[in-house]
């Protein structure tokens, strides 16, 4: 029952997820590949371009949390179809860019319309799969952003080099064909993505009741929190910690995509050349993603599935600068690229072990908009240290040693998750463990007619 219906869900609605991830992702990197020209057109400093570039991730911060409540309110067929559409709009508006004020504003707002659907998505995989398949959701989930960076990578050189075609420049082209998808997929996501799995209709009803009775035992055995106010979980200090670890990937992660293409332009290759030979990084990065929430599964460990990736990750980007020959240091970026992804997925199971409800999607959405100042200071801090001291090397130093700090954290956050379930264990129970998950198992149609009136 457990293999089937897992791979009945996930057929379903991982291909979707996918591809919605993969349009915003494309939405949100393609400013790396405009700013190629567009800086110059808008007369624009790598510093202040890179303002521009950053303010989509206040947008992002200030709005993730109120979004991620919404969401749990009105469920995600609304919710999702409402985010694509205006960040495919808006998109559309950035092509048609007169002057930096307008570009400050239209990435602010960029970062509004996208808010909740990262956290959103982690979100939603917790009320259709156990947690054991979670990682590998996650996993899947994520492979979508090196697709997009792999196929933002190819067309973004390529419409650069539209220069010209109908009255445009490359840069317009690069936000109008890349704001296109995201305005079609939205109505077709708000047909396909069904409310709750209760109204899935190619879910069996023996399937439902199997996943409503997994995921109430799981709730009820691991003791999770669901607050009646969950703007609470801001106090939880297991959360606070998990935020603090976090914001060092997003930001290595956004300096490392948004110095990709200037690094390797400097390489002296064309636009359309210097596209395609950044889709290896990012096909590298899938693997790593497919590869490592596997191993942690299979192995049962999370912290060194973390620890290493960051490690390694650190190193390699220092080496890129350092290192003789364009080869060896495309070569050290790749596998940077890689290591910087590859164990986001294993540190996304980490909120849903002790929270749930909209109390976890509270939390995600919350560790995630902290996470993403990590691109606010990528994007606008370290372009600012690149002008200052005029070196390559100094930036890297900077994102290596975040996430040196990420990897560091992963301890801390691991001893306090420890602790808390120490204090549990040590109260006494209300109940037997073998008691509780029978009563979960004897109330299972109650969650799953829960789970179906909330959205």
């Amino acid at each position: 029952m457990h293999r089937n219906t897992v791979r009945q869900i996930s057929l379903r609605l991982m291909p979707l997820f996918g591809l919605m991830y993969l349009i915003a992702y494309i939405d949100r990197q393609n400013v790396s590949y405009a700013k190629l020209q567009m800086a110059a057109a808008l007369e624009l400093s790598e510093a202040a371009y890179g303002l521009g570039a950053s303010l989509f991730f206040i947008g992002y911060f200030l709005f993730e949390a109120p979004s991620n409540i919404i969401l749990t309110k009105v469920g995600p067929k609304i919710w999702f179809a409402r985010i694509m559409a205006t960040w495919g709009l808006v998109t559309l508006m950035l092509g048609f860019t007169q002057n930096s004020t307008m570009f400050y504003v239209l990435r602010f707002m960029l970062g509004v319309a996208e808010a909740g659907f990262f956290p959103g998505v982690l979100y939603v995989l917790t009320l259709w799969f156990p947690a054991p398949d979670r990682g590998r959701m996650v996993g899947w989930f994520m492979i979508a952003s090196a697709l997009a960076n792999a196929i933002g990578s190819a067309i973004g050189g390529a419409l650069l080099d539209l220069d010209g075609a109908f009255g445009l420049a490359g840069w317009q082209w690069v936000f109008i064909a890349t704001g296109v998808p995201a305005v079609i997929l939205a109505p077709i996501s708000f047909v396909l993505l069904p409310h709750s799995p209760q109204k899935a209709v190619w879910l069996s009803e023996e399937r439902k009741a199997w996943l409503a009775r997994t995921l109430l035992a799981e709730r009820t055995t691991h003791g999770s929190i669901d607050h009646l106010n969950p703007l609470k979980v801001l106090a939880d200090r297991r959360v606070l910690l998990i935020c603090a670890m976090y914001i060092g990937l997003p930001l290595a992660a956004y300096g490392l995509s948004y110095w990709l293409p200037t690094i390797v332009k400097s390489f002296g290759v064309s636009n359309t050349i210097n596209g395609f030979i950044n889709v290896i990084p990012w096909l590298m990065v899938a693997f790593g993603l497919w590869w490592n929430p596997r191993h942690s599964a299979k192995n049962g460990d999370k912290t060194w599935h973390i620890v290493v990736p960051c490690v390694v990750g650190a190193l390699c980007l220092v080496a890129s600068v350092v290192a003789p020959g364009s080869a060896l240091k495309f070569a050290f970026l790749c596998v940077a690229a890689t290591c910087i992804f590859m164990g986001q997925p294993v540190f996304w199971t980490l909120p849903p072990s002790f929270l749930h409800g909209a109390t976890v999607a509270t939390g995600i959405a919350v560790i995630n908009s902290f996470g993403n100042l990590g691109g606010f200071v990528a994007q606008s801090v370290v372009p600012l240290i690149r002008d200052q001291t005029g070196s390559n090397l100094i930036p890297m130093f900077f994102l290596a040693a975040c996430l040196l700090f990420a990897g560091g954290m992963v301890f801390v956050v691991q001893a306090a998750l420890r602790d808390k379930s120490s204090v549990k264990a040590a109260s006494p129970p209300t109940a037997e463990p073998s008691a509780s998950v029978s009563a979960a198992k004897n109330d299972a149609p109650m969650v799953a007619r829960k789970i179906e009136a909330k959205f």
